[in-house]
């Protein structure tokens, strides 16, 4: 089967056996009411691949996250009967070479950020959760471009291409609070994109999709690649996601880019960390634990090579041995609608649960 089309039927539901076609190239699925209402907005505007893909992985919040947290929940157990059989002293020693990371509550924080939630997200781009993280070091060697491509390689596994959830990671110390998660139409939205001039959104896209269609020809690809495959998450909606800072600046546009204003730089400690989702709240959960995870990693390798300490006497300083056991402090950050009511506060006391076993949180 190469071709199928049957648009403008009664189908209520796509079979999963659709993604078992090896040679299925076009399917046209369009004018059918499905009841997996994310299906139905991939079939109008996503290619057939996408929607494969999709049915694969078994639907709304299956896929590489769901296994990535069944395969944390197995490693767990796994810990637990270790625990049960006696071994302690082994368990001792992993919990010493375990990460450290701070929490710091609200209640202790006198200045938490807050990010209010506009009621027109729900339609567009409905979750978001939301931290802070300090004392970051991307200063020494190749840590910032290490920092970069460890957050590519998230957007490609566990936010399984953008499609789950998408990150947005700033500087802290040029974000300007109060901050609001907002919808606004593609001729009025606009951003400084990293590495771009001030641009509406709706130019934004037709410029990045020209661009892929360029770079396909060149490569002499049938599919484009890169950033610009996540532009089809956007198609057919009025208004745009995006999160509006006290100026009224745009400083995220997921799930296509940041803004050069809160860009992080290799003087950055202090990091703003957002992730959004179209599909749930736990996906954005677990994406952020892995996140700080990985930062964690990063920071600790860093530390320990001392990468271009000899050059930087304040690297020499932040990567002394004395320093190898502070922890990261994650900051919590209260989402909030628009009469003050919580949403989300993360980290909750049953956050960063899924990476317990490479991760000790002091709360």
């Amino acid at each position: 089967l190469q071709s199928l089309d049957v648009a403008n039927n009664q189908l209520r539901e796509l079979p999963a056996a659709l993604a078992d076609c090896p040679r299925l190239k076009e399917a046209n699925f369009r004018g059918n009411h499905l009841r997996d209402k994310r299906l139905e907005k991939m079939v109008n505007g996503c290619q057939t691949k996408a929607i494969l893909e999709y049915l694969r992985a078994g639907g709304r919040g299956k896929g590489k996250a769901e296994n990535a947290r069944e395969e944390v929940r197995k490693k767990k157990r796994e810990k637990q009967q270790k625990k049960d059989s006696g071994d302690g002293e082994q368990d001792e020693v992993e919990e010493a070479s375990k990460l450290l990371v701070k929490v710091l509550h609200v209640s202790e924080n006198p200045a938490p950020l807050v990010v209010k939630v506009s009621p027109g997200v729900r339609d567009v781009r409905a979750f978001i959760v939301c931290c802070v993280l300090k004392g970051v070091n991307l200063k020494p060697g190749n840590a910032l471009k290490r920092f970069l491509s460890m957050q590519t390689k998230l957007h490609e596994d566990i936010c399984e291409k953008r499609t789950a959830a998408t990150i947005a990671t700033h500087d802290l110390q040029l974000v300007k609070a109060p901050l609001t998660y907002d919808v606004q139409p593609p001729d009025a939205l606009k951003i400084m994109p990293l590495g771009r001039k001030e641009i509406k959104a709706k130019d934004l896209l037709r410029q990045l999709q020209l661009e892929a269609e360029e770079q396909r020809k060149q490569k002499k690809r049938q599919n484009v690649s890169g950033l610009h495959k996540y532009l089809q998450l956007l198609d057919g909606k009025d208004n745009y996601p995006c999160l509006v800072d006290a100026e009224g600046a745009v400083i995220s546009f997921p799930p296509i880019t940041n803004s050069e204003k809160t860009k992080i730089r290799k003087e950055t400690r202090d990091l703003f960390l957002e992730v959004t989702s179209d599909t749930s709240l736990q996906i954005c959960k677990d994406v952020m634990d892995t996140l700080i995870l990985k930062i964690a990693e990063l920071n600790r390798s860093t530390l320990e090579n001392k990468e271009g300490s000899g050059s930087d006497m304040e690297s020499d300083a932040l990567c002394g041995p004395g320093n190898l056991t502070l922890p990261l402090v994650v900051e919590q950050v209260r989402v909030v609608d628009t009469d003050g009511n919580l949403k989300v506060l993360y980290p909750s006391k049953t956050d960063l649960a899924t990476v317990s076993s490479l991760l000790t949180v002091i709360r």
